[in-house]
This record gives structure tokens, C-alpha cells and sequence, in this order.
């Protein structure tokens, strides 16, 4: 089962259908109590914002680094490409890839700035 379609037997039981056939659910049905009917509403959001997050992430986040990539990004950095470009082209966050940076030693990790009291 694939989240569609986990999505679509959710989507019936939050509105008192059966999955199966469509029929309404009996009135004393469990899926018709209102705190069922919000945590299947709940996971239904959870789940679509999850696919959302899935679908904008960047091909290779959360993979592992090779030494080839660490050195074109190195090299990229020394060209003075912009870390947007870099990310784009390695299929990462630009986040990823100063944290990356940081990690290999050629930019600086930066403290926290304190919070106004």
C-alpha cells in the first residue's frame, strides 16, 4: 500500500464513508466520533505535508558524502561560486552544504548570537 492509498481510506473514514464500498458508516460507528474524526483529519495533514516535504527535497539529501563531491564543492567555494549554485548543482540544501564546509574545515563554524534580553 502506497500513502494514495493510505490517504484515500483515511479521507473516507474522516468523512463516515466505508473505504471499501462508500456507504456511510453506521451513527455508533468509532470513526464517527469526533476525536477520531479529528486525529484521522490530523494524520491525513501529516501525512500530505510529509509528501510535500518528500517531493521539494533535494535528490541526494541525507546521502552520504564521496570524496569527489567534498573536493567539487571545495573547489567551487575557491571559485567564489555562490552556495544557491552549489547546492543546485550537487542536489542539496545550502545548508547541507556549509555544514559540510564547516565539517572539512574550510569555512568557520559561527557561535549562536546571543539572544536580546
Amino acid at each position: 500500500m502506497d500513502i494514495q492509498d493510505a490517504l484515500k481510506i483515511m479521507r473516507a473514514l474522516a468523512n463516515g464513508a466505508n473505504p471499501e464500498t462508500g456507504e456511510a458508516l453506521e451513527a455508533d460507528s468509532i470513526c464517527r466520533k469526533p476525536g477520531i474524526v479529528k486525529a484521522l483529519n490530523k494524520s491525513i495533514a501529516a501525512l500530505v505535508a510529509a509528501q510535500e516535504r518528500e517531493r521539494v527535497r533535494p535528490k541526494n539529501a541525507f546521502r552520504t558524502w564521496t570524496r569527489a563531491e567534498d573536493a567539487q564543492v571545495c573547489e567551487a567555494v575557491r571559485k567564489g561560486i555562490p552556495l544557491d549554485e552549489i547546492a543546485k548543482a550537487h542536489n542539496r540544501t545550502v545548508a547541507s552544504i556549509v555544514v559540510r564546509l564547516v565539517k572539512l574545515g574550510k569555512i568557520a563554524a559561527q557561535a549562536p548570537s546571543p539572544k536580546a534580553a
